[in-house]
C-alpha cells in the first residue's frame, strides 16, 4: 500500500504530455471553428435584415441562424472530451443552416461555404471522428440544396464557384470513402448543373466549373482500381442513371418582402420567370434549358441519356459507401452526354455549351479523364466494359466524323487511351474506328477537310508509335479471314500520303513519313529485343478442305500455338482474296478455283458457300445477291444457310433487315426478292418470335418495309405513303390479327428517317458505320476469337516487313529527294538504316538490295561530270548526298552479310570515289600486309587509312596527279607555268566536309573485315567486283585501266583476307585473272597486277589450304601462257616471286601438278639473262641435299637442272653446280629404294606395291641417266667432261638400287651408246672452236665405258641380251678406234682403246665370261667377240689367250677371284687418273 501512491503519480506524469497534445489540438481546432463563426457573423452584421435582429438585444427576436452561431461560439471552447469524440454536426450545422436558408444573401452563403471548405481541407474531422458519415452526407445535402438571394451577378458567381469547391473538396477528402453511391451521384449531378448554369455567366465561372467537373471525375475514377471487380456484378441496380433521379427536393416556392427582386436557384441555373434560385434545371432533348422541379428534369435527363424506362433502384445499394455502382452510373451519364449532343439542335437562342464544338469537347474531356484515371480497371468490371464497347465507341465513331478538328483530335486521344488500357477487349471496335474514321478521313476523300485529314493522320502516327500496335493489328485483323487487312491498309495509306505527287513537300507528307518510320523503328526495336531470329518456317500448303471459318487456336496466349495459327490464317486469306477476285469475274469459275485450292470442298455444300459469302471481304455484292436469289435448288439451300449465320435475337425487324441486306445487294427481279425475303423471314421468325405469329407475317412485314423504303426514298414516286397508309396496308397480317400500332408507327418513322440501302457504291472502299451495322458488330464481337496480345518478340515481323518494305522504301526515297529541311533528311536516313537493319535481321536480301540501289542514286557520286573538282565541291556542299553516302557504307559495314546484287551499286560509288582520289590509302590492303593494321583489326579497330585534306584533288588543277599528297600540294603550288585559282574558304570547307564524310564511311572496313561476311554475301561481293572490273577492262582510257587495276587489288585483298573460305571464291578469281592474262598482248599495269597478285595469293594461301594447294599451283600455269613480250618484261620479278614461294612453301607443294607448274616456271628462267640466277637459286633450294625432292618432283627437277646445266646464259660454274645437283639427287633414289625394301620386309607391304614402287625408282634413275647423257654432248669441255664423270658415279650407285634388266638395256641402248655415238659424231663433224678438246673427251668416254662395263659386269652378265650388249661395247670401241680426228688426238685414242679392251678381255677371261666355244653358225660369244676384235686389234687374242685349249677352258659359271677383280678395278682407276693427268698437261 505504501508504494501505490508514487506509481499513480508516475502514471499521471506519463499521461500529461498526451493530454497536453490533445488539449492543444482541441484548442487549435476550436479556434478554427471560432474564426469561421466570427467571419459568418461579421458578414451577416453588414446586412440590414440581420443587423436589426442583432442590434435589438431581444433574445426572442434574435434570428435562429444568428442564435445557432452564437451558441456554437459559446460552446466551442467549453468542450472537454476528445475532439474525435465530438459529433461534427455540432460545429457544422450552423454553417449548413446558413447555406440552406433561402433568406440569406449570396455574400453570407459564400462565407458559409468557405467555412465548410476550410473545415474539410484542414481536416477538422477525419475518419476516426464519430458520426463522420452523417457529417459528410449532411454537407453534401446542404451544398447541393443551397439557396440564397441574388444581390448582384458577381456574388452569384462567387457562390457557385464556392459550391464547386466544397463539393470537390468532399470528393478529394479522405472522408469521401464514407459517402454513399447516392451522395457521389448527387455531387456529380450538381456540378454538371453548375457547368450548364455557367454558360450564361462570366468566363471565369465557366472555366472554374469545367475544371471542377474534370477534377471531380478524376478523383472518382482514380479510386476505380481499388474497387473489387465483383462489386458491380452483384449490385442490385437494374438501370443506368437511376441515381441521377433520386435526389428530389419538393420544397415549395418561398415568399418574402422582396420576392419581386429575388430569383429562385437550383444549382445556379436561372429562369427569368421564377423569383428564387433552385437546383432543378437540366439539359433537355431539344437543347434548350428550362427550370422545372428536380424530379421532372432529372427524368428528362435520364430519358435522354439511356432512352429506356427507369426502374426502381435497390435502396440498399443507394446508401452503401460509394464504389463501382456509382462509377458505372457516372460513366453511363458521361456517355449519355454524347447521345444528348447528337440530338441537340443549334437554335439561335440555345446555350453556348450546345454549340457544335463546346458540348462534345466537354463531354469527351470528362470521358478521357475517366479513362486516364480508371485505366485497365475499366476492363475488370463487366458493366463498365460493356459501356465502353457499345455506347461509348458508337458515339466516338459518330463524333469522329465531326467537321470539327478539335473534336476529332479529342476522340482520337480517347481511343488511343482505350487502346492502351483495353485493347484486349476492343478488337472489332478498334477495327471499326480505324476503318470508318481514321482511314476514311486520313485519305482526304469523302468530303474530309484538310484539317480533318491532318488530325486523322496525326492520330494514326500516334498509334503507330505504340510499341505493339502494328503487330497486334496484323495478328488480329490481317490474319483473320473475317476482318479487313488493317495493317496493310494503314501502311499503304502512309506510303501513299508520303508521296509528294506533282507538289512540293508539305506537312502532311512529312507526317505520313513519320508514321512509316515509326512502324519501321518499332520493328527494328523488336529486333534488338530478340536474342535470335530464326527463319520462319514456310506455311504448309492446303492439301484438303477444312472449315477454316470456324477453326480456332488451342491457345491464344502461347506464341508457339498462335503464331503458326495466324500465319496459316493469313496464307488462307491471301488465297481467299485471289478466289474472291476470280469470283467477281466469273461466279462459276471462281467457285471452281476455290475448289482447286481446297478452300471449298470438292463437292460443294451449301454451308461452305454460305460461309464464303458471309465472311469473305471484297466480293461483288451484286453477284452475291444474284446467286442467293437464284431459283436453283443449291442456291436456295445456300441462301437459307446464309440466313442462319445472322443473329436476329431481340432485334427489331427493320434493324434485322438492314443488317441482312448490308451484306449483299438485293436483286432487282421480284422473284429473287421474294426468295431472299422468304429466307430472311424464316430466319427472323425462328430467332425473334415474340410479336409475330408466324414466318408469313414476318415475310409480309419485311416486304412491306421494302416497299415503304422504295416509296419514301425514290424520287420518281410523287405521292408518298403516309403513316396511316402504311398501317392500313399491314392490317391482319399477323395470323389474321393486327400488329401493334405503336410497332408499325415506329417502323414507319424508322424507314422514313433512315433509308434501307439496297444498293451500294462498289467504289466506296470504306463503308459507313450505320446503326444496324454497329448492332451486328457488337453481336459479332461476342463470338470473335480473343484479341492476341503481342510482346516484344518479332514472331510475325518477317511477314509484315515483306509486305510493306517496297512501298516504304519508295515513299522514303521520294520524300528524301524532295526534302529541303535537314531534320527531314535525317529522319529519312534513320528510316533507311532501320529498314536495312530489319531486312538484314530477317534475311530479306532482295529488300536490302533495293534499298542500297535506291540510296546510291542519292549520293551524287554516280552522276557524270566533266571535271574532278566539280563533284568534290558539290559533294562537300550537298548535305543530303553526304548523309546518304554515310548511310550506304554504314549499311555495307553493318549488314553486308545480306547484301547480294547491291554490291554492284556500292562498288560503283567506291570506284567513283577512287577516281576522285577520295579513298583511304589502305583500302585495297589485307590485314597481313601491315602488322599494326592486323593488330587493330583483331582488337576491333579500323584504320582510316590516313585520309586527310591532302588526299583530295585540288582546286584549279587541270587533271588528277598520281599521288594523293601531290593532288593537294598542287593547291599551294606557285608554279607559274599554269594559271592557278586559289580556293576560297567555302571551297576549303567543302573539301573538309568531304574528307570527314569519307572517314565516317569506313570504306576500307568493307574489304579488310570481309572475312566476317557470310559466304553468300562474300561470293556476291567478289562477283560484283569482277563484273565491275570486266566492264572497265573494256574501256580504252588510262583512267579505266587504272580503275580496273584498283578493282583487281580489291579482289586480291578479299582473297587474302578470306583464306579460310578461298574455296568458294577461287574459281571466279582464277577465271578473271586468266581472262586478263590470255587477252593481254602487251605489258600493262593490269596484267602486272594480275600476275603478281596471283603469285601473292599462292604464297600466302599455300600454308593454310592444303586441299586447295593443287588448284592454286595449277593456276600458276597462267603465267606460262603469257605473251612472250609480257613474260619477258616481268620474268625476273616472276622468278623472284617463285623463289620466295618455293622457299616459304616447298613443304606444302605435294602434288605432281603443283611441282610441274613450279619447276616449269623455273626451267623457263634458265634461258633468261635476268631471271636465271634467282631461278637457279630456287631450284638449288629444292634439290640441295634432297631436302625437298620427292617422288612427285624428282623427274621435273632433273629436267630443270639439266636446263640450267645446258644453259649458256650463266657461268660454267653454275652449270657444273647444276650437274652436281643432279648427281647428288641419286642419294634420294638410294634412300627411296631402301625404304621400299624396308616396307616390304618389316612393314608388310605387298610384293606388288613394293615392285611398283621399285619400278618407279628405277624409272627415275633411268631419267637421271638420260639427263647426264644429254649434257655429256655439251659444247663446253668442262661441262661435258664433268657430266661424264657424274654419269659414271650415278651408274655406280645403281649397285644398291634395284634396276630391272629392261632398264639396264634401255640405259645402254638409249643413253650410253647414243651418247658415245653423238660424241664421236660431234668430234668428227664440228670444228675445234665449237667443241674444244673433243679428243680428250673421247678418251674419257672410252675409259668411262670400260670402267662402267667392268663394274656392272655381274648385273649385265645376268641379262638375256648380254651378248648384244657386249658386242655393242666392242662396236663403239671399234668406231672410236677407226675414227679420224683433227689434230693429234686420234693417236692417243688408238693407243688407249687396245689397252682398255685388253683389260676388259682379261677380266672377262678371269670371271669365265669369255671362254672358247664354237658353234656351227659361228654365233657364240667367243666367236663373235674375236670377230669384232679383228677390226680393233687382231693381236689381242694371242696376248690374252696364248695357251687356251678347249680342255683347259674354265667353267663359264665360275667366278673371278677377289684378287683378280681388285686388280681389274685398280687398273681402271689408274687409267682414269692417267687420263686426267694428260688432260692437265695439254
Amino acid at each position: 500500500m505504501g508504494h501505490s501512491q508514487p506509481q499513480n503519480e508516475i502514471r499521471v506524469n506519463e499521461e500529461q504530455p498526451h493530454q497536453c497534445n490533445n488539449v492543444a489540438r482541441r484548442g487549435a481546432l476550436a479556434c478554427i471553428v471560432n474564426t469561421e463563426v466570427g467571419a459568418v457573423l461579421a458578414v451577416m452584421r453588414r446586412n440590414a435584415r440581420w443587423a436589426g435582429h442583432y442590434m435589438s438585444g431581444d433574445d426572442q427576436l434574435e434570428y435562429s441562424l444568428i442564435h445557432s452561431l452564437k451558441a456554437l461560439r459559446r460552446k466551442i471552447f467549453g468542450l472537454q472530451q476528445e475532439w474525435h469524440s465530438i459529433n461534427p454536426s455540432v460545429y457544422l450545422k450552423p454553417f449548413l443552416d446558413v447555406i440552406c436558408s433561402d433568406e440569406t444573401g449570396a455574400p453570407i452563403t459564400g462565407v458559409a461555404l468557405s467555412s465548410i471548405y476550410k473545415i474539410l481541407t484542414m481536416e477538422v474531422f477525419d475518419l476516426n471522428t464519430v458520426h463522420v458519415e452523417d457529417a459528410m452526407r449532411s454537407i453534401v445535402d446542404a451544398v447541393t440544396s443551397c439557396r440564397f438571394e441574388v444581390t448582384d451577378p458577381a456574388s452569384e458567381e462567387v457562390v457557385l464557384v464556392k459550391i464547386l469547391q466544397v463539393l470537390l473538396a468532399c470528393m478529394k477528402s479522405k472522408n469521401s470513402i464514407v459517402l454513399s453511391n447516392q451522395d457521389v451521384c448527387t455531387i456529380v449531378n450538381t456540378c454538371f448543373r453548375v457547368v450548364h448554369q455557367a454558360g450564361t455567366k462570366g468566363e471565369l465561372l465557366q472555366r472554374t466549373a469545367r475544371h471542377s467537373m474534370h477534377e471531380l471525375v478524376r478523383s472518382i475514377f482514380a479510386r476505380l482500381p481499388d474497387f473489387d471487380s465483383a462489386a458491380a456484378c452483384t449490385s442490385g441496380v437494374e438501370s443506368s442513371s437511376i441515381m441521377f433521379n433520386s435526389h428530389v427536393d419538393d420544397s415549395g416556392k418561398e415568399s418574402g418582402e422582396d420576392s419581386h427582386k429575388d430569383r429562385n436557384f437550383d444549382n445556379g441555373i436561372a429562369d427569368s420567370d421564377s423569383s428564387k434560385k433552385s437546383l432543378s434545371s437540366t439539359l433537355t432533348l431539344d437543347g434548350s434549358f428550362t427550370a422545372n422541379s428536380k424530379a421532372e428534369l432529372n427524368d428528362k435527363m435520364v430519358d435522354s441519356s439511356i432512352g429506356e424506362k427507369i426502374l426502381v433502384a435497390d435502396l440498399g445499394v443507394l446508401t452503401d459507401p460509394y464504389g463501382v455502382t456509382s462509377i458505372i452510373e457516372i460513366f453511363h451519364f458521361l456517355c449519355s452526354l454524347l447521345n444528348i449532343v447528337e440530338t441537340v439542335g443549334l437554335g439561335t437562342g440555345s446555350n453556348h455549351l450546345a454549340l457544335d464544338e463546346d458540348v462534345p469537347l466537354f463531354a469527351l474531356g470528362l470521358i478521357n479523364s475517366a479513362i486516364e484515371l480508371g485505366g485497365s480497371a475499366l476492363g475488370k468490371h463487366p458493366k463498365l466494359l460493356a459501356l465502353v464497347q457499345d455506347e461509348l465507341f458508337s458515339n466516338l465513331i459518330q463524333l469522329g466524323l465531326s467537321s470539327s478538328p478539335l473534336v476529332l483530335s479529342t476522340v482520337c486521344s480517347i481511343v488511343l487511351n482505350l487502346y492502351h488500357h483495353l485493347h484486349g477487349h476492343l478488337k472489332l471496335q478498334l477495327e471499326a474506328f480505324f476503318t470508318c474514321v481514321i482511314l476514311r478521313l486520313a485519305q482526304g476523300r469523302y468530303g474530309a477537310s484538310y484539317q480533318q485529314q491532318e488530325v486523322a493522320m496525326e492520330a494514326l502516327v500516334d498509334f503507330c508509335r505504340q510499341p505493339t500496335f502494328i503487330f497486334e493489328m496484323y495478328a488480329n485483323f490481317d490474319c483473320d479471314v473475317t476482318c479487313s487487312n488493317l495493317f496493310e491498309d494503314v501502311c499503304n495509306l502512309l506510303s501513299k500520303s508520303a508521296f509528294p505527287v506533282n507538289s512540293p513537300l508539305s506537312a502532311m507528307h512529312v507526317l505520313a513519313l513519320e508514321g512509316l518510320i515509326a512502324v519501321i523503328h518499332s520493328m527494328a526495336d523488336r529486333v534488338n529485343a530478340a536474342s535470335s531470329l530464326p527463319e520462319p518456317a514456310p506455311v504448309r500448303e492446303i492439301e484438303e478442305y477444312e472449315p477454316f471459318w470456324t477453326v480456332t487456336c488451342d491457345n491464344y496466349e502461347d506464341p508457339t500455338y498462335w503464331v503458326p495459327f495466324v500465319r496459316r490464317k493469313k496464307y488462307i486469306k491471301r488465297k481467299l482474296m485471289i478466289g474472291a477476285d476470280h469470283f467477281n469475274r466469273d461466279t462459276k469459275k471462281g467457285l471452281e478455283f476455290l475448289q482447286s485450292i481446297h478452300l471449298l470442298p470438292e463437292k460443294l455444300d451449301p454451308q461452305s458457300v454460305a460461309c464464303f459469302f458471309r465472311y469473305t471481304c471484297g466480293l461483288e455484292k451484286l453477284l452475291v445477291g444474284d446467286f442467293l436469289g437464284n431459283h436453283d435448288e443449291f442456291c436456295v439451300q445456300v441462301l437459307h444457310e446464309f440466313t442462319k449465320m445472322f443473329d436476329f435475337v431481340d432485334m427489331n425487324i427493320d434493324t434485322a433487315l438492314r443488317t441482312f441486306l448490308e451484306t449483299f445487294r438485293l436483286p432487282g427481279e421480284s422473284q429473287k426478292i421474294q426468295r431472299v425475303l422468304e429466307a430472311f423471314a424464316e430466319g427472323y421468325y425462328e430467332q425473334s418470335p415474340q410479336i409475330l405469329a408466324n414466318k408469313d407475317a414476318a415475310f409480309v412485314l419485311a416486304y412491306s418495309l421494302i416497299l415503304l423504303n422504295t416509296d419514301q426514298h425514290n424520287a420518281q414516286v410523287k405521292r408518298k405513303m403516309t403513316e396511316e397508309d402504311f398501317i392500313r396496308n399491314n392490317r391482319r397480317i399477323n395470323g389474321g390479327k393486327d400488329l401493334p400500332r405503336e410497332l408499325l408507327s415506329e417502323l414507319y418513322h424508322a424507314i422514313l428517317s433512315n433509308e434501307i440501302r439496297t444498293s451500294y457504291d462498289q467504289n466506296l472502299a470504306i463503308p459507313e458505320m450505320t446503326p444496324s451495322r454497329w448492332i451486328d458488330l457488337i453481336r459479332k464481337s461476342r463470338k470473335t476469337p480473343p484479341y492476341i496480345l503481342c510482346d516484344s518478340r518479332p514472331f510475325l515481323d518477317h511477314d509484315m516487313f515483306s509486305i510493306i518494305s517496297g512501298p516504304t522504301i519508295a515513299a522514303m526515297s521520294v520524300v528524301f529527294d524532295h526534302a529541303e529541311d535537314e531534320d527531314v533528311s535525317k529522319e529519312c536516313v534513320d528510316g533507311f538504316l532501320a529498314v536495312a537493319k530489319v531486312s538484314a535481321c530477317h534475311r530479306l536480301e532482295d529488300v536490302l538490295d533495293d534499298l542500297v540501289a535506291s540510296l546510291c542514286k542519292f549520293t551524287t557520286l554516280l552522276n557524270p561530270s566533266a571535271s574532278i573538282e566539280e563533284p568534290v565541291l558539290a559533294f562537300g556542299d550537298d548535305t543530303k548526298a553526304r548523309m546518304v553516302t554515310v548511310a550506304v557504307f554504314t549499311i555495307a559495314n553493318r549488314f553486308g552479310d545480306y547484301i547480294r546484287n547491291g554490291w554492284r551499286n556500292i562498288l560503283d560509288c567506291i570506284i567513283r570515289l577512287h577516281k576522285l582520289g577520295l579513298l583511304p590509302a589502305r583500302i585495297a590492303s589485307d590485314a597481313a600486309d601491315d602488322p599494326e593494321l592486323a593488330n587493330d583489326s583483331i582488337h576491333g579497330k579500323v584504320s582510316s587509312g590516313g585520309l586527310s585534306m591532302s588526299h583530295i584533288p585540288s582546286i584549279g588543277t587541270r587533271r588528277r596527279t598520281s599521288g594523293l599528297m601531290g593532288r593537294f600540294s598542287q593547291l599551294l603550288s606557285l608554279d607559274s607555268d599554269e594559271p592557278r585559282t586559289q580556293p576560297t574558304e567555302q571551297q576549303l570547307a567543302a573539301q573538309q566536309r568531304t574528307v570527314q564524310t569519307i572517314q565516317q564511311c569506313r570504306i576500307d572496313s568493307i574489304f579488310t573485315e570481309s572475312k566476317f561476311l557470310q559466304a553468300e554475301s562474300l561470293l556476291q561481293l567478289t562477283r560484283a567486283l569482277i563484273w565491275v572490273a570486266s566492264r572497265l577492262q573494256k574501256g580504252n582510257s588510262t583512267e579505266d585501266e587504272d580503275t580496273a587495276v584498283f578493282c583487281l587489288e580489291l579482289l586480291i585483298a578479299i582473297a587474302l583476307n578470306n583464306r579460310d573460305r578461298i574455296m568458294i571464291l577461287w574459281q571466279g578469281i582464277h577465271d578473271y585473272i586468266a581472262g586478263i592474262v590470255q587477252s593481254t598482248g602487251m605489258p600493262c599495269a593490269l596484267v602486272e597486277k594480275a600476275v603478281f597478285g596471283l603469285l601473292r595469293i599462292c604464297q600466302r594461301l599455300l600454308p593454310y589450304k592444303e586441299n586447295l594447294a593443287e588448284e592454286l599451283l595449277r593456276s600458276l600455269q597462267l603465267i606460262l601462257k603469257l605473251d612472250a613480250r609480257v613474260a619477258d618484261v616481268y620474268c625476273e620479278r616472276i622468278t623472284q616471286e617463285i623463289m620466295q614461294l618455293v622457299k616459304t612453301n616447298a613443304g606444302h607443294i605435294k602434288s605432281p601438278i603443283g611441282w610441274r607448274t613450279v619447276v616449269s616456271l623455273l626451267s623457263i628462267t634458265a634461258r633468261h639473262p635476268d631471271a636465271s640466277e634467282p631461278g637457279f637459286e630456287a631450284l638449288s633450294f629444292i634439290m640441295a641435299d634432297g631436302a625437298h625432292l620427292t617422288r612427285a618432283n624428282y623427274v621435273l627437277c632433273l629436267d630443270a637442272a639439266r636446263s640450267f646445266a645446258e644453259s649458256r646464259i650463266g657461268t660454267t660454274e653454275r652449270s657444273i653446280r647444276a650437274l652436281d645437283l643432279i648427281a647428288v639427287s641419286v642419294k634420294c633414289l638410294v634412300q627411296w629404294s631402301k625404304t621400299d625394301s624396308h616396307a616390304f620386309m618389316v612393314v608388310g607391304f605387298s610384293q606388288e606395291d613394293t615392285s611398283k614402287s621399285s619400278q618407279e625408282v628405277g624409272d627415275m634413275w633411268l631419267r637421271l641417266v638420260h639427263c647426264f647423257g644429254k649434257v655429256c654432248i655439251d659444247p663446253r669441255e668442262d661441262i661435258r667432261n664433268h657430266a661424264i664423270l657424274s654419269l659414271q658415279q650415278c651408274l655406280s650407285a645403281a649397285e644398291v638400287i634395284y634396276i630391272t634388266p629392261s632398264t639396264w638395256s634401255q640405259c645402254f641402248d638409249q643413253v650410253i651408246f647414243t651418247m658415245l655415238d653423238d660424241l664421236l659424231e660431234i668430234a668428227q663433224g664440228h670444228s675445234r672452236k665449237e667443241y674444244r678438246n673433243m679428243e680428250y673427251t673421247l678418251q674419257h668416254a672410252m675409259k668411262f665405258l670400260s670402267k662402267l662395263f667392268l663394274q656392272l659386269l655381274d648385273q649385265l652378265y645376268s641379262l638375256s641380251n648380254f651378248r648384244k650388249l657386249w658386242i655393242g661395247v666392242l662396236s663403239i670401241m671399234e668406231k672410236y678406234m677407226k675414227a679420224k680426228l683433227r689434230g693429234k688426238g686420234s693417236e692417243k685414242l688408238q693407243e688407249l682403246i687396245p689397252e682398255l679392251l685388253k683389260n676388259m678381255l682379261l677380266i672377262l677371261k678371269a670371271r669365265g665370261v669369255l671362254v672358247q666355244k664354237s658353234t656351227v653358225n659361228g654365233d657364240s660369244l667367243w666367236e663373235m667377240t674375236w670377230l669384232q676384235i679383228q677390226g680393233i686389234s687382231p693381236c689381242l687374242k694371242a696376248e690374252c689367250f696364248p695357251d687356251q685349249d678347249p680342255e683347259d677352258e674354265p667353267d663359264p659359271k665360275s667366278k673371278v677371284s677377289e684378287e683378280d677383280a681388285a686388280a681389274g678395278y685398280e687398273a681402271d682407276v689408274n687409267d682414269g687418273s692417267q687420263v686426267k693427268q694428260e688432260k692437265g698437261e695439254n
